[in-house]
């Protein structure tokens, strides 16, 4: 029996974030063992999605094609005023669908994590003070996770809009330390979004 195709499917897998190598192992089997249909349908699947499916240009959310505008910042009744930073996709995906909040959002794509040798993107992190600079929001929220990483991550947003003329504030601690925004149950995101603490004097009132 040829193993490479498996070996290489399980290298694939092992990719995924939280996918270690015996879940690629046991993902790749069970494919193995469908049938050659879901295979094939799959496969479409996953290509449809890279050829369909693009990222905003402004805030990074999911959008219909590669350049357009997502359906939050194209949308009018969204409040422009509040923008929310988040760490990845994932979390804005749960904050959406949760529907405690209302403003915009901007996905930094990474987070300041030394043990593993990730680091925020320095382009990123200007284009966010661009956004808010030029948007003149009221209010930023740094909802980054409540661990080491997510600490460091909040300390290098934070230093980046220090100067700018907005309130900067942060998700309080309700959520459990050490867990993640993207699997917070919708009361506990609304608890700690709603209780967020003011961490600059802020020279715009958080609220009108």
């Amino acid at each position: 029996m040829d193993r490479e195709p498996l070996k290489k499917v399980i290298s694939l897998l092992a990719k995924i974030p939280g996918v270690g190598e015996k879940s690629a192992r046991r993902y790749a089997l069970f494919l193995l063992q469908q049938p050659k249909e879901y295979a094939l349908e799959l496969a479409r699947a996953i290509i449809e999605l890279k050829e369909k499916t693009g990222f905003c240009p402004i805030c990074g959310n999911i959008a219909s094609s590669e350049g357009d505008l997502c359906a939050v910042c194209s949308d009018p009744t969204r409040d422009r005023k509040t923008l929310c930073v988040l760490e990845s996709l994932e979390d804005l995906i749960n904050f959406e669908q949760s529907g405690v909040y209302s403003g915009l959002y901007f996905v930094l794509g990474g987070r300041i994590s030394p043990m593993e040798g990730e680091d925020l993107d320095e382009e990123q992190l200007e284009k966010l003070k661009h956004y808010v600079v030029e948007k003149d929001f009221k209010e930023v929220i740094i909802a980054t996770n409540p661990k080491v990483e997510g600490d460091l991550t909040f300390y290098a947003v934070y230093d980046v809009l220090k100067d700018c003329d907005v309130a900067i504030s942060r998700l309080a601690f309700g959520l459990p330390v050490g867990g993640s925004i993207g699997y917070a149950d919708r009361v506990t995101l609304h608890a700690s979004l709603d209780s967020r603490m003011a961490v600059n004097g802020g020279k715009k009132a958080r609220r009108e």
